[in-house]
């Protein structure tokens, strides 16, 4: 193997994935009518082309809550997502005594609805433009860091002409590692409450225990609603705003679903990292996967030691822990999956026809060839800080130091001209940090705070001395060749005894600070903060440089990729990265191995037999007793002769689909995306279509919810839904 090709190790492409696989790819709507031809021979009953227009149905109702999906199901904004994604604001609006978490919520009437944890959003995106060209010529010749500061002083030029229309909000986001850049213009809706969320029992059934796991049977469903000013405008929380009115919604879907059917799903993927190298593949598998493991570990246990047998510092830390045991889940999984394939090796073998192919043409070899070889010295580079760098920014996840490097920096960014800021301390983000310094308050204990602090502290302390930051030893008290022990309890119990920023007043005050009262304050965190400030710039320098290289190199590398691939007749479509896709494929079981068969339909006799009382498989009582009953009427599945629960299909998806509308071949609406299985957690790198399935929640078990048990006839009917306790039926006609 030539060492300048190495950086061609790429996706998890088999020799059966080479060809069409069935469910494999998170395509962007301008990729519809390339692939239109197998969408229609898998079953898709509309126009493929109706799926590339963001302004039409079903793509106009399909919704990003910033690390959600959702979806419109009403004209008056009703949207539907997963209870995970609402999680957040579930957990702010309880307290001890009034435990949304555990006891569920549904708001009666409109002025009962609650306002969401603040900074939530809901995004609607409307328009995607290629800006390619204005991004990327002239560039040649740049330095790394020249080539950064360039390419994100023209995402800022695209981003602040475009939100010149009021209530926008606009991004720039490159695919294939920087070889296309498109300007995404979105709505955003900043007035966001909470509807309806069944108890943990129903959207957290099984909890950690089945997390990943098939069979399922988790009512992961919440409902939000969008507001506007009385001019249908994004405004700020208002008693004077009004229900958002889209332009189309999703109409639930009538008749059966059966094993085989198409599906398709439409949502916002986070990340994938199928077109990483070999190297990259061993660095994190190797080295970057067992350390999270470890030290996350290390981090939750903390987490809940300090919060046990706390009722409100618990519910202050829900999110936070379901998170992290989320990510443990995860990254266990990746690392077994890993093990288990043979993911690696079959890159490598993929490199070596790359590299046969490139030394098949001289033109092959001048136009890679060397960007290759430097690739992979970059990629070397950062592989050999990965595990400091990775460190060192858990040693500052503590909520108050958080906050207090973010108001130190706002008051020294505020002396520069917008245009000129980081793009995070632009204007246009103030409300963000304000709301995320808001939200605070529900979510801090400073026991907890300092105890899981001190827990990552001691996980970067474990760093050879030389990894380490010198500015922040000092700073905290660690000295090399010592373990951590009173001067570091002093130094936490100083930081913690001599702050103002567990007040909110106090943070919101400090906004508006300028950076000469920053620097003139005796709060201890903002006194951290300034003092570690010239360390963490040098850093984000060094960061940078490396970046605007890797921004240089990368698109070169997929280039080669894709003509190679397309050479082969492949449709090459782009890792996820946040913005809008659209997979599909058919509800579909599988074998994950020899003598085991998994049907792709759980059904109420699941929840029965699984229920024990106890968390977390503790279904209410009222469900539970109708779950018994059996009386499902419309919402009964003749084959099973039960209600189906939850769902699988070989659709490919990830983190960031959770709340993703998962829809029919009629575009629609029949279940929410929630989770994946087991099997497939390594198809960030590697997908498998024999093995790989997302579940989803059925939505009749949704409709026999809000019908039998929770009384939430009022959002049927809004949702076009007649109903007669389990005779729910779809009326009116769907919007078009």
């Amino acid at each position: 193997m030539k060492r300048g090709l190495s950086a061609f190790a790429v996706l998890a492409f088999t020799s059966y994935s080479l060809g069409s696989a069935a469910g494999e790819g998170m395509w962007r709507p301008s990729q519809i009518p390339a692939i239109a031809g197998d969408l229609k021979k898998m079953g898709l009953e509309i126009d493929p082309r109706s799926l590339t227009d963001l302004t039409a149905h079903p793509m106009n109702a399909v919704i990003s809550l910033g690390g959600c999906s959702a979806s419109f199901v009403s004209t008056q904004g009703l949207i539907v997502t997963n209870h995970h994604c609402a999680l957040g604001s579930i957990q702010y609006n309880s307290k001890s005594g009034r435990n949304l978490i555990e006891d569920g919520f549904l708001a009666r009437s409109l002025d009962q609805e609650l306002q969401a944890a603040p900074g939530t959003r809901v995004f609607v995106t409307e328009e995607f433009r290629d800006v390619t060209r204005e991004v990327t010529q002239g560039l040649e010749g740049l330095t790394g860091a020249e080539r950064f500061a360039k390419l994100e002083s023209r995402r800022k030029g695209l981003i602040a002409q475009c939100e010149k229309t009021p209530g926008y909000r606009c991004q720039v986001s490159s695919y294939h590692g920087g070889l296309q850049f498109s300007l995404i213009r979105q709505l955003g809706i900043r007035d966001v409450r909470l509807v309806y969320a069944p108890a943990s029992g129903i959207g957290k059934f099984g909890g950690e225990i089945d997390n990943w796991m098939w069979p399922r049977h988790t009512g992961d469903f919440a409902f939000l609603r969008a507001y506007v000013d009385a001019a249908g405008r994004p405004a700020d929380f208002s008693p004077e705003n009004r229900p958002f009115r889209p332009t189309h919604h999703l109409r639930v879907a009538q008749g059966d679903l059966d094993e085989g059917d198409f599906v398709m799903v439409a949502g916002y993927p986070g990340v994938t990292n199928r077109y990483r190298t070999a190297a990259e593949v061993e660095n994190m598998f190797r080295q970057g996967y067992p350390l999270r493991i470890k030290v996350y570990g290390e981090w939750l246990g903390a987490i809940q030691a300090a919060s046990q047998g706390r009722n409100q510092a618990e519910i202050a830390y829900a999110s936070l822990r379901a998170g992290l045991e989320n990510v443990l889940k995860n990254n266990r999984g990746m690392l077994d999956g890993f093990d288990k394939g043979d993911m690696l090796q079959r890159k490598k073998a993929l490199e070596s026809e790359l590299s046969s192919w490139i030394q098949a043409s001289p033109q092959r070899r001048e136009r890679y060839g060397a960007a290759m070889s430097k690739l992979d010295q970059m990629l070397a580079e950062s592989h050999r800080t990965a595990e400091a760098d990775f460190l060192y920014r858990l040693a500052g996840r503590s909520d108050l130091l958080q906050a207090a490097r973010q108001l130190y920096q706002l008051a020294l960014e505020k002396r520069r001209p917008d245009a000129e800021r980081n793009s995070a301390f632009q204007e246009r983000n103030w409300a963000t940090i304000r709301q995320g310094l808001e939200r605070i308050d529900r979510r801090f204990d400073a026991k907890v705070d300092r105890a899981a602090w001190k827990t990552l502290i001691l996980a970067y302390h474990r760093l050879p001395a030389g990894s380490r930051v010198e500015a922040y030893d000092r700073l905290m008290g660690l000295r090399a060749g010592s373990e951590p022990g009173e001067d570091l309890e002093r130094r936490l119990d100083d930081l913690y005894s001599k702050t103002d920023l567990m007040r909110s007043e106090r943070r919101m005050e400090m906004m508006e600070w300028s950076l000469e009262q920053m620097k003139a304050s005796s709060d201890s965190f903002i006194q951290l903060a300034a003092a570690l400030y010239e360390s963490d710039r040098e850093r984000v320098r060094r960061t940078r440089r490396r970046e605007g290289s890797l921004q240089q190199l990368r698109p070169q590398y997929m280039q080669a990729l894709i003509e190679f691939l397309e050479g082969k007749g492949r449709q090459v479509y782009p890792d996820a990265n946040g913005t809008l896709r659209i997979t599909y494929g058919k509800v579909r079981g599988y074998s994950p191995r020899d003598g085991v068969d998994y049907t792709p339909f759980t059904s109420a006799h699941g929840i029965v037999a699984k229920d024990t009382g106890q968390e977390p498989f503790n279904t209410p009582q009222a469900a539970l007793s109708a779950l018994r009953q059996g009386r499902f009427g419309a919402y009964s599945d003749p084959d099973l002769g039960s209600l189906a629960i939850n769902f699988l299909s070989d659709v490919d998806t990830t983190g960031g689909n959770s709340g993703s509308p998962t829809l029919n071949s009629k575009g629609e609406l029949i279940g929410l995306l929630f989770d994946g299985n087991y099997e497939s957690m390594i198809a960030d790198w590697d997908f498998m279509p024999e093995i790989t399935r997302s579940i989803h929640v059925d939505i009749r078990y949704v409709l026999w919810l809000m019908d039998d048990v929770d009384k939430a006839r009022h959002l049927l009917e809004e949702m076009g839904l007649r109903h007669s306790g389990s005779e729910t039926r779809v009326g009116g006609e769907p919007s078009n």
